[in-house]
């Protein structure tokens, strides 16, 4: 099976774009490594974003919540029982 000249230029560019992107991942990550500062315009890591740590919320708070979320459907049951 022949492939033409056209295609596996194609293929080349194509290979060596992924290949420059790769080289960028890696000089980020090395960077990262050493302490610095990612490149501008560059992503964080998923795993390097510091995330906020989950609040907390007492009981009586959650039965607030949840009896005005009761109150909130029971209003709309009837509203449309109503329309019916």
């Amino acid at each position: 099976m022949a492939i033409d000249l056209q295609t596996l230029r194609a293929a080349l560019i194509g290979y060596q774009s992924e290949q420059e992107r790769i080289a960028r991942a890696i000089a980020d990550l090395q960077t990262q490594l050493k302490g610095g500062k990612p490149p501008a315009g560059s992503r964080p890591a998923r795993a390097a974003v510091a995330k906020k740590p989950k609040r907390q919320m007492s009981a009586a708070a959650r039965k607030r919540i949840a009896a005005a979320q009761k109150k909130r459907w029971a209003d709309y049951h009837m509203a449309q029982k109503a329309g019916a």
